[in-house]
């Protein structure tokens, strides 16, 4: 028997797919606890066209992280730090530093969290920093870090 999961079900199937399931597991299981409902054929195309739009969203923001990314990779970033006598940072530079500091430069949002820092930046100079745009789409980011006057 064809049901629509309307939601994540373990070993049968993630939310939206039509799934060929036994006609007891559905009238014991799957139907009462609202996990799935049976597959009419009306209900077969709805879920069929919403596939679709949710394939052209996907779509559509993969072009745009690759446009962000290309902006990004051709983005070099200064970051003014306070430095002691021996030109050490006080304190350091984390990800919500680089965030900030790319959004003021080229008004791009990019999560702190999206950023893959190993660890704070701690030194002056310049540093290659890798940031996750989205899904497989990576870019890197020239961030310069120089002393504050």
């Amino acid at each position: 028997m064809q049901v629509i999961l309307t939601q994540d079900v373990e070993k049968v199937g993630q939310r939206g797919d039509i799934v060929d399931v036994s006609r007891g597991y559905v009238r014991n299981f799957l139907v009462p606890r609202g996990l799935a409902e049976v597959a009419t054929p009306s209900k077969l195309q709805e879920a069929r066209r919403r596939m679709e739009e949710a394939a052209e969203r996907d779509r559509r923001m993969a072009e745009r992280a690759e446009e962000i990314a290309e902006t990004l990779n051709k983005s070099v970033i200064t970051i003014e730090a306070r430095t002691g006598e021996d030109e050490r940072l006080f304190g350091s530079i984390t990800a919500a530093n680089i965030a900030d500091a790319i959004e003021r430069a080229r008004g791009i949002h990019v999560d702190r969290r999206r950023i893959r820092l190993t660890e704070p930046i701690r030194a002056l100079g310049t540093h290659q920093v890798p940031i996750q745009v989205h899904g497989d789409v990576e870019a890197n980011v020239k961030v310069i870090v120089v002393p504050q006057l």
